[in-house]
């Protein structure tokens, strides 16, 4: 009797989702697989190096640097379920075919992002011929819960908050961490190794190429992903969770979250958030928890809020999709969008702008991949407002430098500030000189990363 050829696998791509914790995405994928008798295998692809079209790195060294401490975890995570994580080198519109050719897999489950580069990757898989199926999971609320259709969101934020405040909304509960997973599937096929020992050669040679890159840890930084307390994936993001409830912190976060400097002034959720390391869901259960235990205040309201925020501009995304990217975003106007001056869009990265409370801002998102919500606001106001540049080329470089980039909230406040999304009062511009005295009026940020000598 001849033996029954094994089933291919599933293929769970892990995309802005890496965590175990409330994860519908590979809950369903590890179903469908159990459902089916198939392995699962989970993957993660790393993107090539790219330029944008201003002459930047995409994907900059701290973005590198986080993302590797990310999948270090969740590959043990994984482990720890009987599972494995495969990454590969290379864009998922040509390595993920490949893949499921070399396997014999057909089906792949991964999260929904509806933004246009994103969603052009699915198109492209389903394209070559794969069944992809996608599951929605990154926000608060699901947007079947909200009390009106997507497409009917209100144009004004605050108008959201209210309709959502009013229906009483709360968000579902989040999944537990699954006791185990399907195994993955057994790699040993001759298609499998030939494809395998090629990215493996393509992703030792990029990943020396970035070794390159790595500077030394900048101990300034207020989001130090090099220590112990802030580096790493899920277990990092629920470890920082505990400690920031058990201080109170919660109480006191819309007092101090326009502060400049720290690691306590806000909640640092926000790399984690992005990495899809931590859910939002996880956050809102764990903060509620902590309200009928502590009571509620207006910090700790302050957290629901900005939670909402992210909630916002993802079911923007929904409802607009690819004109949030126009030049001209929104407005739908045929005005051309300011020309990015190469030498002044350089002059703004690098932090050599002439203005002091500037420059340090930048200078530290360069060198530390992290800033404060406020100066991230004074920073971009002054390249749109001031500097009369580009938004996109602004977002880009955020896009580049953040470790907590995420698609969604970079467009959506970035629109917002130039006045060419959703604010009802066409855009916020920020003077300098009044953000100085009400934010740093002793200089001491300024002095932090200019030296006494360039600090007003």
């Amino acid at each position: 009797m001849s033996e029954v050829p094994p089933k291919p696998p599933l293929i769970y791509w892990f995309r802005n989702d890496l965590r175990l914790s409330d994860a519908p995405a590979l809950a369903h994928a590890a179903q469908l697989a159990q459902r089916h008798g198939q392995p699962l295998l989970p993957v993660f692809c790393h993107a090539p190096p790219e330029l944008t079209c201003w002459g930047f790195e995409r994907v900059g060294v701290h973005r590198q640097r986080t993302l590797r401490a990310t999948l270090s975890d969740l590959t043990v995570r994984l482990r720890g379920k009987g599972s494995d994580l495969l990454e590969l080198q290379g864009s998922p519109a040509t390595l993920l075919p490949t893949l499921c050719h070399a396997l014999g897999a057909t089906h792949i489950v991964c999260e929904a992002i509806a933004a246009p580069d994103e969603q052009a990757e699915v198109a492209a898989l389903r394209s070559a011929g794969l069944q992809v199926h996608t599951v929605w999971q990154s926000s608060l609320l699901e947007p079947a819960q909200l009390p009106f259709a997507v497409g009917d969101l209100p144009d004004v934020f605050t108008a959201f908050r209210q309709k959502v405040e009013k229906a009483a909304l709360a968000p579902p509960a989040p999944l537990p961490e699954p006791t185990a997973l399907p195994p993955p599937a057994p790699l040993d096929t001759p298609q499998w190794q030939q494809f395998y020992k090629q990215n493996q050669a393509q992703s030792r040679a990029q990943q020396a190429q970035a070794a390159i890159n790595i500077k030394a840890p900048e101990a300034r930084s207020s989001f130090p992903y090099h220590t112990p307390e802030f580096a790493g994936g899920e277990g990092a993001a629920l470890a920082h969770l505990r400690r920031y409830l058990a201080a109170k912190l919660p109480h006191s976060y819309k007092a101090t979250r326009n502060q400049l400097s720290g690691t306590g002034f806000s909640s640092k959720f926000s790399p984690w958030l992005a990495s899809g390391a931590l859910s939002a869901r996880s956050i809102y259960a764990e903060l509620k928890a902590f309200e009928a235990e502590h009571g509620a205040n207006e910090g700790s309201y302050w957290l629901w809020f900005e939670l909402l925020w992210r909630d916002y501009f993802r079911l923007l995304h929904l409802k607009y999709g690819a004109r949030l990217y126009h030049a001209r975003g929104l407005l739908g106007t045929l005005a051309p969008a300011p020309a990015a001056d190469a030498p002044t869009l350089q002059r703004w990265c690098q932090g050599d702008t002439g203005r002091p409370l500037l420059d340090a801002a930048m200078r530290e998102l360069r060198l530390t991949g992290y800033l404060s919500n406020r100066l991230r606001q004074v920073v971009a106001s002054f390249w749109v407002h001031e500097l009369q540049g580009d938004w996109r080329a602004g977002a880009a470089w955020f896009e580049s430098q953040l470790v907590d980039y995420d698609v969604y909230s970079n467009t959506g406040n970035w629109l917002y500030l130039a006045g060419l999304g959703t604010d009802p009062r066409g855009g916020r511009h920020f003077d300098v000189a009044k953000q100085t005295r009400e934010h740093d009026p002793d200089g001491r940020y300024q002095r932090l990363w200019l030296g006494s000598s360039q600090a007003q």
